[in-house]
C-alpha cells in the first residue's frame, strides 16, 4: 500500500483522488536536445517518495541526474551527458565523456585502468556506458496493492570473431518509496568463455557530500590502492571541504554481509536539512568488492561507492593475480543493487543500527 504525504492509501483511494497516476509519480520518456547531449534518449522516474532520477538509455541505461526532495544526490561532471557517438575508447579518453551521474556502469568485458592484455589494448572502464540500449520498454501498473514503475533495456557488447555479451537492465521503483532497484542480467551469448568485469560507479556529490559527511559500512577490512591511499585509511570514512591540488585516492573494502549474503553501506550527512543519508544494498557473493573513490577536489568534488566483481587495476592485472572472472558460453549472472534514501534523525539512526548489525 503506497504511503504518500504521511498517509497510506489503497489503489481505489488514490484513483478516486486523481485523474491520472502521473500526478503522483511515473515514468516519462524524453530526448535531450542541446550540445553534446543532443539525441540522448532518456526516461525520468518520479517515485512519489521524493526520489527522482533520469535513466540514460543511449548511455548504457546509466542513471544520470538524481535528487531527493530538491537535494541533488549525484555528482555531474563538466563533460555533460554526452551522446555515445562522442566516445573515445583509447587510454584515459573515456574521461572526456564521463558524465558522473548516480550510476555509471563500467564493463562488461573489461574495466579499470588502461592496460595491454595479451594482444588487446584496453582503455579505461570499458564500453558498456557508451553503448545505446535497445528493446526499450517502460511503464507503470498496480500489483498486489503497490504501484510499480519501471524502465527496461538491453545493452550488448559484441565484435565479429570476439565477444558477444548482453546486459538486460530493469530499473524499478514503487510509488511512495524513496528507492530504486537496479536488476542486471548479464549473459554470454558467444560460443567461447568470456572475461567479465563489472563495476557500478555510483557517484555522490554536493550537498550530500560535504565536510560533515561520513561513510558508514559493516567493515571487514580495507586496503589503499596506492601508498598515499594506504597512509590515509584512517580518514577514508570522513570528508573535507573542496581542497586545492588534492590527490584522488581509492580504497578497497571487504565488507561483512548478512546470512543471505547482502550488505549495506551509507553516505550520511546529518547537517543537511534534517539529516540525509543515501544507502546501497547488494549481494557480496556476486559483487564481492566495494571500491571507494575519494576525490575532494575543486570542481571534481565527488566520492564514488562502487560495488564490483573486480578491482580497478585493469584486466591484465586481474588476470595475473587470479581474480579475473570468466563466463562460460550461455552462462547468465544476475546483479541487484538497491539505492535508497533515509531522512531525519530517527530513520538515519535506524539505518546505521541496521548496518552495524550486519
Amino acid at each position: 500500500m503506497p504511503k504518500l504525504y504521511g498517509n497510506e492509501y489503497t489503489e481505489m483511494q488514490l484513483r478516486e483522488r486523481v485523474g491520472s497516476m502521473d500526478q503522483l509519480g511515473g515514468v516519462e520518456r524524453i530526448i535531450l536536445a542541446e550540445g553534446n547531449s543532443a539525441g540522448v534518449e532518456a526516461y525520468r522516474i518520479r517515485t512519489g517518495g521524493g526520489l527522482d532520477a533520469t535513466v540514460l538509455a543511449t548511455r548504457g541505461m546509466d542513471i544520470g541526474a538524481a535528487s531527493y526532495r530538491g537535494y541533488p544526490l549525484a555528482w555531474q561532471s563538466a563533460t555533460g551527458q554526452a551522446h555515445s557517438a562522442f566516445f573515445e575508447p583509447e587510454g584515459l579518453s573515456w574521461l572526456r565523456t564521463f558524465h558522473g551521474g548516480l550510476v555509471c556502469t563500467c564493463g562488461l568485458t573489461y574495466a579499470g585502468s588502461p592496460c595491454t592484455d595479451g594482444d588487446q589494448e584496453l582503455g579505461l572502464h570499458g564500453r558498456v556506458s557508451h553503448t545505446p540500449a535497445r528493446h526499450l520498454t517502460s511503464g507503470a501498473h498496480w500489483r498486489d496493492g503497490e504501484y510499480i514503475m519501471y524502465v527496461e533495456g538491453e545493452v550488448r557488447e559484441a565484435i565479429v570473431f570476439g565477444e558477444n555479451i548482453a546486459m538486460k537492465r530493469t530499473i524499478t521503483a514503487m510509488l511512495g518509496q524513496p528507492e530504486l532497484h537496479i536488476l542486471d542480467v548479464v549473459r554470454n551469448d558467444a560460443f567461447a568463455p568470456q572475461e567479465h568485469m563489472l563495476v557500478y560507479h555510483i557517484n555522490f556529490g554536493f550537498p550530500l557530500m560535504d565536510a560533515d559527511t561520513e561513510l558508514v559500512a559493516p567493515q571487514g577490512s580495507i586496503e589503499g590502492r596506492t601508498e598515499y591511499a594506504q597512509e590515509t585509511i584512517a580518514r577514508s570514512s570522513r570528508f573535507s571541504a573542496p581542497t586545492p591540488g588534492v590527490e584522488e585516492r581509492v580504497y578497497y573494502h571487504e565488507l561483512n554481509a548478512d546470512s543471505e549474503g547482502r550488505t549495506t553501506v551509507a553516505l550520511v550527512n546529518r547537517g543537511l536539512g534534517e539529516g540525509l543519508a543515501v544507502y546501497l544494498t547488494w549481494d557480496v557473493r556476486v559483487l564481492p568488492n566495494l571500491v571507494q573513490w575519494k576525490m575532494p577536489g575543486q570542481g571534481t568534488y565527488v566520492t564514488g561507492l562502487e560495488p564490483a566483481n573486480c578491482r580497478v587495476e585493469g584486466r591484465a592485472i586481474e588476470r595475473e593475480q587470479g581474480r579475473l572472472q570468466v563466463m562460460e558460453p550461455g552462462e547468465e549472472r544476475r546483479y541487484l543493487i538497491t539505492v535508497g534514501v533515509a531522512e531525519g534523525k530517527r530513520d538515519i539512526d535506524a539505518l546505521i543500527k541496521r548496518i552495524k548489525a550486519i
